[in-house]
């Protein structure tokens, strides 16, 4: 299914753009998300800053508590298990009391940065209209650790 010109907004939530990882994907997600934005519409979503590395944060030392209500809650950690450029691949392990064994699941992100998240919206034609570097709209820059953009389509 495909969408033209039917929405003033868009939104990408959870670091989704980070699992792009070739350059066709983000250009193909670009271009179609373009298309389905009306002329002015907009196109939020975020991406962690790579100048931050968070990913050297993501050890078994620092683990995650995520509560799972009054009882229980689930214990998760990451070991980053190679980091290649803009790629880094690691492995969330889930640990909750319920289950008998932890979880594990393997990920692969692509960590872009703001000159090439610009580059991309660029070629796929939503221009940026605002960029902020953290949820409580600060600025973009080293040591922010997003970068969360609104692009905006233009007429063509």
């Amino acid at each position: 299914m495909s969408w033209v010109r039917e929405f003033d907004f868009a939104v990408m939530t959870g670091h989704a753009f980070q699992v792009l990882l070739g350059d066709d994907e983000p250009r193909a997600a670009l271009a179609a998300v373009r298309a389905a934005l009306t002329d002015g519409g907009q196109f939020g979503f975020e991406t962690r800053d790579p100048l931050a590395r968070a990913w050297e944060s993501w050890t078994t030392e620092t683990p995650v508590e995520v509560a799972a209500g009054a009882a229980a809650s689930t214990r998760m950690t990451r070991q980053v298990r190679s980091v290649d450029g803009e790629i880094v691949v690691f492995t969330s392990i889930f640990d909750a009391p319920k289950e008998s064994a932890p979880r594990h699941g393997d990920s692969t992100l692509r960590f872009l940065g703001a000159d090439r998240l610009g580059m991309f919206l660029a070629e796929a034609g939503p221009a940026v209209d605002e960029r902020y570097g953290d949820w409580a709209g600060g600025p973009p820059g080293e040591g922010s650790p997003e970068i969360i953009t609104v692009a905006r389509r233009t007429p063509a």
